[in-house]
């Protein structure tokens, strides 16, 4: 894999585009170094490294993700977060730590997001005994972003989604003035709302939410009057 990595290195370094790289900086409130390169162009780059050949032993990822998160262009954390997802059939218990570590690191919503539906969510699927010790510790955990991958990993869910749960854990976070709490659980409460809008708006009118919260999950609901809300 190293020399693969060398590969990716080459044709990032190849691809850089410093005008675009300033706007992606700016986007991400200049936390991170960019190459520059939209997303359609890397993965086309990334793409012969991720064909079921090319890809490292499972033994290897680990060590691998973390090569690449400590990195500074973030799209070798893009990169990484996807050759991941690679691996969802033959993610180990394990693997948690793995995935709090890149939530724990390096930490905003374009990682965080895909991290919790792409490969927190399927690890749920597949070792769903590690859900409730798993959640239960990120909701109480003061972490922002662990706290939002506890509302977000259903989001993909659709009809499978466990409506009780998720309940708990945004009864459990309203209190939170956190923007990207708030925004996270109107952003899941709106998705939800396309398979069973009475569930959102019966949940909306009976729960202690965020102005935000609420705005988000109902904005796909026709609701009379909707205009004469506050909000």
């Amino acid at each position: 894999m190293e020399d693969n990595l060398q590969i990716l290195e080459t044709e990032f370094r190849k691809n850089s585009n410093p005008q675009i790289a300033l706007w992606q900086m700016a986007y991400m409130k200049n936390q991170f170094e960019f190459y520059g390169i939209k997303t359609p162009v890397r993965r086309k780059i990334q793409k012969p490294l991720l064909i079921r050949e090319n890809l490292p032993p499972k033994d290897d990822l680990g060590k691998i993700v973390k090569i690449l998160w400590e990195k500074p262009q973030r799209e070798y954390q893009y990169f990484a977060q996807e050759l991941t997802e690679k691996y969802i059939k033959q993610f180990d218990k394990r693997d948690i730590i793995l995935f709090e570590f890149m939530i724990l690191h390096k930490s905003w919503w374009d990682t965080v997001d895909y991290i919790a539906t792409k490969l927190v969510g399927e690890y749920f699927k597949i070792y769903p005994e590690q859900r409730n010790i798993s959640v239960e510790k990120w909701i109480h955990s003061n972490n922002i972003w662990l706290q939002r991958t506890s509302i977000l990993f259903q989001l993909n869910f659709g009809k499978e989604i466990d409506t009780g749960f998720l309940s708990y854990i945004i009864c459990s976070l309203s209190d939170s003035n956190e923007f990207f709490i708030a925004k996270a659980i109107g952003w899941i409460l709106r998705q939800y709302s396309k398979i069973n809008p009475d569930w959102v708006l019966n949940f909306t009118s009976n729960t202690r939410l965020n102005k935000l919260s609420i705005k988000e999950a109902i904005r796909l609901i026709n609701i009379p009057n909707s205009d004469k809300l506050p909000f």
